[in-house]
């Protein structure tokens, strides 16, 4: 089924064989990214985008000594299949098996690690000044695209880049595509401006009263084409002192490596803007990029079945809840660094579409805009991923909290989330937000809770935070119908062995029964800021040993909160997060369970302790 692409185990494989080959071997790995994705889950439309581009790139540049960098990082399949990892494909986002982003420590062909967006200018700008620096003739390659121009910091890396005159190739891989659709001037501003009514009517106008004078018509033809140069991609790129090539087609292989074979040989910054089409060579995907963006199993020739499923999500928890509120409140305003789908936005951006605002893979600017509408007595609620929150941390402190403005934080994905691995693991949230003045930090443990603790944080006229897990919000019945008061906890079981154990957030059902094995009290903290000092005094009184548990990093969170608070007694703290370490990709629960997380790793921690 594979005759030529199980022949390739490494890029030295694929630069023997003849050009003609090169269309078979793109056919061949295509399917084969189609058949192993349906089997494993993972990033699938991102994927078929980019066959061909991976395969002129690396049978034209010599990996893995000519550097590939590739950005976002859920481009890379066929990168990975290239480059010796083929049979590895079944083990992808599992745990123990490969990653499903570029991985230094997995393969000497992942130049550098990447999930982030916007950061491949940047480091193969300094990988080809390292070059420069050491006389080395290697050439380095900066593969941007998926929405990932919209960010600055794509363009702080091209301003220096263009400055530098480093041999560093750009290729801009417009798929016109992110995850969501992508936005933005630089992407709409051409067509629009040349296909408005204002420009073919200014023209005609023009052209009608010049069209006697010969001179001044040329005039006015010459000066069309200059304002057009002015805003074409191409002049905007020289502009920063790349040589820019293109558009060319990215699904034409020899198209693709005719040019790439002649910018290699090109000294100084080089631009290749190369088209290509999302979820390429399978129709479901070119039809719904967005839904064959990241897939679970699914049956190729059936497509993915949406499956009905009666427990409710967190986002979905909070997607509900911002159309209710914004029902209401016409100074609601939803945003969303281009994560619509991901972050439940979909059903407020179609019932509220004048009060959403997606800005693109951009989180400094998302947060620093919702500071400015809360300037003007807007009450923007900010959807972001808690690893996507880490991106815009000065804006946080700088634009927001020292002013104390009204900015809502639905903070998603917190904790572990399992097949994406360490750069999307909410870990850091508590230790990083905790640390802020005038930041409230609340963690739901359940669906009822964060309804709750969104409103509560809506309603707060300061910077809040709701932060929740990724998956299955737990409906549970301890909290339904009251009110979550700010910065009070909630006693939810005593016991008589002298242990209280203090949970932050969703871990409070494991709690729970780690606790009946123990007969310990167990205490819903809900808020990491203000703490709620008077229980934590209490339950102190009352017990010889004090357990705090979060789903994020031990040190500097709750649990550190908690330890603050009781510094001055002469009391045994023992505290349970997740290890100083970066957590690895695999099933959550699995996870959970090898960072003691789980019911028995939390019971045997405490017993332990005890001992």
């Amino acid at each position: 089924m594979y005759q030529l692409l199980n022949t390739i185990n490494n890029p030295q494989d694929v630069r023997a064989l003849h050009r003609k080959e090169l269309s078979q071997l793109a056919t061949e790995l295509r399917d084969f990214i189609i058949d192993s994705v349906s089997k494993t889950g993972g990033h699938l439309a991102s994927n078929l985008g980019t066959v061909e581009l991976t395969i002129a790139l690396h049978y034209i540049f010599d990996t893995p000594k000519d550097k590939l960098v590739w950005d976002v990082g859920h481009q890379t399949y066929a990168h990975k299949i290239l480059t010796g990892r083929r049979d590895q494909m079944g083990t992808l986002r599992k745990f123990g098996g490969i990653a499903g982003f570029p991985s230094r420590e997995e393969s000497e062909y992942d130049s550098f690690g990447t999930a982030h967006s916007s950061t491949s200018i940047s480091a193969a700008l300094g990988m080809a000044v390292s070059a420069q620096l050491r006389g080395e003739e290697s050439r380095v390659v900066a593969v941007i695209g998926d929405g990932a121009m919209s960010a600055g910091m794509a363009f702080e890396a091209l301003n220096n880049a263009g400055a530098m005159d480093a041999n560093i190739l750009v290729v801009l891989n417009d798929n016109d595509m992110s995850i969501s659709e992508n936005v933005g001037a630089l992407n709409n501003y051409l067509a629009r401006l040349l296909s408005s009514r204002f420009y073919t009517a200014a023209w005609k106008a023009g052209e009608t009263v010049f069209k006697k004078i010969p001179p001044v018509i040329e005039l006015a033809r010459r000066a069309e084409e200059h304002v057009k140069g002015m805003v074409m991609p191409g002049t905007l790129f020289e502009e920063f002192g790349f040589n820019y090539i293109g558009p060319i087609d990215g699904h034409d292989i020899d198209a693709l490596c005719a040019t790439l074979r002649n910018l290699r040989k090109l000294k100084g910054p080089q631009f290749l803007h190369v088209v290509t089409r999302k979820g390429k060579g399978y129709q479901r995907a070119e039809e719904d990029a967005i839904l064959y963006h990241g897939v679970g199993k699914f049956d190729p020739p059936a497509g993915i079945q949406k499956k009905s499923s009666h427990n409710q999500t967190y986002t979905q928890v909070f997607g509900q809840w911002l159309c209710d509120v914004a029902a209401k409140d016409d100074r609601l305003i939803g945003i969303t660094p281009a994560m619509r789908e991901g972050s439940g936005l979909v059903e407020f951006s179609q019932q509220y579409p004048e009060r959403y605002f997606d800005v693109g893979i951009a989180e400094q600017h998302a947060v620093t805009f919702a500071a400015g509408m809360a300037t003007e007595g807007f009450k923007p609620v900010l959807a972001i991923y808690s690893t996507f929150l880490q991106r815009a941390y000065d804006q946080l402190i700088h634009d927001v909290c020292i002013q104390n403005l009204d900015v809502t934080f639905a903070l998603d994905r917190s904790g572990l989330v399992g097949a994406d691995g360490p750069t999307h693991h909410g870990a850091f949230d508590l230790a990083y937000l905790r640390c802020i003045p005038n930041i409230v930090i609340m963690t739901p443990s359940d669906a009822t809770q964060c309804a709750h603790m969104l409103s509560l944080a809506y309603e707060h006229s300061g910077p809040a935070v709701v932060r929740y897990p990724r998956g299955d919000a737990l409906v549970t019945t301890h909290d339904v119908g009251r009110t979550v008061h700010m910065g009070k906890a909630e006693l939810v079981k005593e016991g008589n062995a002298g242990v209280a154990i203090l949970v932050f957030g969703p871990l409070l059902q494991t709690v729970l029964r780690a606790a009946d094995q123990l007969n310990a009290t167990v205490v819903d903290m809900r808020f990491v800021k203000p703490l709620d000092v008077d229980m934590v005094k209490r339950i102190a009184k009352e017990n010889s040993l004090i357990v705090t548990v979060e789903d994020g990093v031990a040190m500097g969170g709750g649990g550190s909160a908690v330890c603050e608070i009781l510094e001055q007694k002469d009391l045994r703290v023992l505290r349970i997060g997740l290890p100083d370490k970066f957590v690895t990709h695999g099933d959550t629960s699995l996870l959970l369970k090898e960072c003691g997380l789980d019911e028995q790793g939390i019971f045997e921690r405490i017993n332990a302790y005890m001992r």
